[in-house]
């Protein structure tokens, strides 16, 4: 039903009231005098006036009651209170706009749920071990795999964790004590389990949590490592096969040859098998050198000595000045890691004065560059380089980059690939101080 205005209908009832109050004035006048008429009239119309102002106050009243009581019930997290008004007045637009509120609040906590259920059953089913800890170490949300992981499938929330590790295995103490991540091994049902920890510290409302999580790598180790035997078998098996076919063959013919001998075609004969023997020698000293990689032999090392050890063996053009301060490490072996980069930066096709090494010290250790102006790397090549078996080289075993980063990290640095602007690839070794 449609009304006037809040002020429209105040002015009419006020008008109302004056029009009575002059209406009793004239017809006082008749019988009192101008001075009694007029009291007579105030005193007819006062109680008019407040019994008029009550009445037509009151429905507004109760509205503006009702949604104090809704806004209070907002501030206290209930979102079922709404008001029941359907004039179009300025209370009818309030009251509208405060349902429009609610219903808009109503909307957004149940999405809001639903994203949480649906967050809480994904965590829940996840067979990452998730723990979440108050700075004082007390539990207060874990999923199911971390309840099984430490307490059987018990509830943790509320248990102290230090406590909890403290009846576990002695590896995953030592890998909490840490503040970073690990890789360890600990027994799990009377099996050898490979598990995985991340660990991070943050601000939860304004309180300092820390965040555990647990991940068992057991299978994807295991899956990984039958994969890579299965490559490194169909490796050794294709390089055998191209050294063993041509040998088998060519003997079938040096053995037709050799009544009447023919010297050159014998020699032909012998040369090849030679090679490929050769060939295959070398490839399987590659697989077992990589295998057999010691640990270093770390030891202090002058640069200029280390680049002299080098000449003869490879071209080599040194940019910008040497270290002064002698580097801590396995001479032998860095001297191989160098030898295999420049042997690659050869065969990239680069011109042989644009092969370039620099060393340069930093306050934690030493960078060494080795850069060329060859092909550079392509897409897939600088994904994979650094993977066992890889190699874009019809001849090549995959072993090179690998034993240059088994080196580099046994050393405690690291190793990384990229392609210079302008064409050319650049490796790049950081190694420690000490």
């Amino acid at each position: 039903m449609t009304r006037r205005s809040l002020a429209g209908r105040t002015a009419a009832a006020c008008v109302l009231i004056a029009a009575i109050a002059a209406a009793c004035a004239g017809l006082a006048t008749r019988w009192l005098p101008v001075l009694s008429a007029t009291l007579l009239a105030v005193l007819i119309a006062l109680p008019l006036a407040l019994y008029a102002a009550r009445t037509v106050t009151r429905p507004w009243s109760r509205v503006l009651q009702a949604v104090h009581d809704g806004i209070v019930s907002l501030r206290d997290r209930d979102l079922s209170v709404s008001v029941g008004y359907h004039h179009e007045d300025e209370l009818g637009r309030l009251v509208g706009a405060y349902n429009s509120l609610g219903a808009l609040l109503r909307r957004e906590r149940l999405d809001l749920y639903q994203r949480e259920l649906l967050l809480d059953t994904v965590i829940q089913t996840s067979p990452l071990a998730l723990v979440l800890t108050q700075s004082s170490g007390r539990i207060v949300y874990s999923n199911l795999a971390a309840r099984q992981l430490l307490r059987s499938g018990r509830k943790l929330e509320g248990c102290d964790l230090a406590e909890l590790l403290a009846e576990g295995p002695a590896a995953l103490r030592e890998a909490l004590k840490s503040s970073s991540d690990a890789l360890f091994t600990m027994q799990v049902s009377g099996e050898q389990q490979v598990y995985s920890l991340s660990q991070r510290h943050f601000l939860l409302n304004a309180q300092p949590h820390h965040l555990v999580l647990l991940k068992q790598l057991t299978r994807e180790l295991a899956a990984q490592e039958v994969a890579i035997w299965k490559k490194v078998i169909r490796v050794i098996a294709h390089e055998l096969n191209n050294s063993l076919a041509p040998i088998s063959s060519l003997a079938h013919s040096g053995r037709g040859l050799a009544a009447p001998p023919d010297p050159t075609q014998l020699e032909r004969i012998f040369t090849t098998i030679s090679e490929r023997a050769t060939h295959l020698a070398s490839f399987i000293e590659g697989y077992a050198r990589f295998a057999k990689l010691p640990q270093p032999r770390r030891m202090s090392c002058e640069w200029s000595v280390l680049f002299a050890r080098l000449e003869g063996t490879t071209a080599l053009r040194i940019t910008g000045p040497l270290p002064s301060r002698p580097a801590t490490l396995d001479a032998s072996q860095m001297e191989q890691v160098l030898i295999n980069l420049l042997k690659n930066a050869a065969e990239s096709g680069s011109p042989a004065e644009e092969i370039a090494v620099s060393v340069r010290e930093q306050a934690a250790g030493f960078t060494i560059e080795v850069g060329d102006r060859g092909a550079g790397f392509a897409e897939d090549a600088l994904r994979d380089a650094l993977l066992p078996f890889f190699s874009t080289k019809q001849s090549g075993t995959g072993l090179g980059l690998t034993l240059c980063r088994e080196i580099v990290e046994a050393h405690g640095g690291r190793l990384s690939l990229a392609n210079r602007p302008g064409g050319g690839a650049l490796v790049t070794v950081w190694l420690p101080v000490g």
